[in-house]
């Protein structure tokens, strides 16, 4: 009778944890595009490892959301919308670039703010901007030789 017990309270525990996971995933951490937040855009030659819900960090901080990720068929660019922060403001010249986490970690929208006296608005665009770099292709750059320097006599080799 006590192993059921214990049974049933581990089979709880189990449960809450999961319910509380599924809460979390659900948005529970996510900055809401209605309260708190203002939009801003940019638009990009490749936005490989990012979705809608991907961070926005400024200094490693959290201070955004994609909440949206469009192909513009003109530009053939990824027009991105982004949930900022209501208390940051960001100067009219910041840059906005994807990064990544490490050789194994996914992918974030990175801003560096600029020096001007001026801040970008609601729904105003940022211009500075630097798409994905895929791994796979600088590796294979390097594997084939085509990243070796031009000004290097000896071709990159020992």
């Amino acid at each position: 009778m006590a192993e059921n017990r214990a049974e049933v309270l581990a089979g709880a525990v189990v449960l809450a944890a999961a319910v509380a996971f599924v809460g979390w995933a659900a948005g529970g951490d996510r900055l809401r595009a209605a309260g708190g937040s203002y939009p801003l855009h940019a638009s990009f030659r490749s936005v490989e490892g990012i979705t809608a819900g991907s961070d926005v960090r400024m200094a490693g901080v959290k201070v955004g959301t994609i909440t949206d990720l469009r192909l513009n068929p003109q530009t053939y660019f990824a027009d991105v919308t982004i949930a900022m922060q209501q208390d940051i403001l960001l100067p009219d010249d910041s840059a906005i670039l994807i990064s990544s986490e490490g050789l194994l970690g996914g992918n974030y929208v990175e801003l560096v703010p600029g020096g001007s006296p001026d801040n970008l608005g609601p729904g105003d665009e940022i211009e500075d901007t630097q798409g994905a770099v895929s791994l796979i292709t600088l590796l294979m750059k390097f594997v084939s030789g085509k990243a070796d320097s031009p000004d290097d006599p000896a071709g990159g080799t020992p």
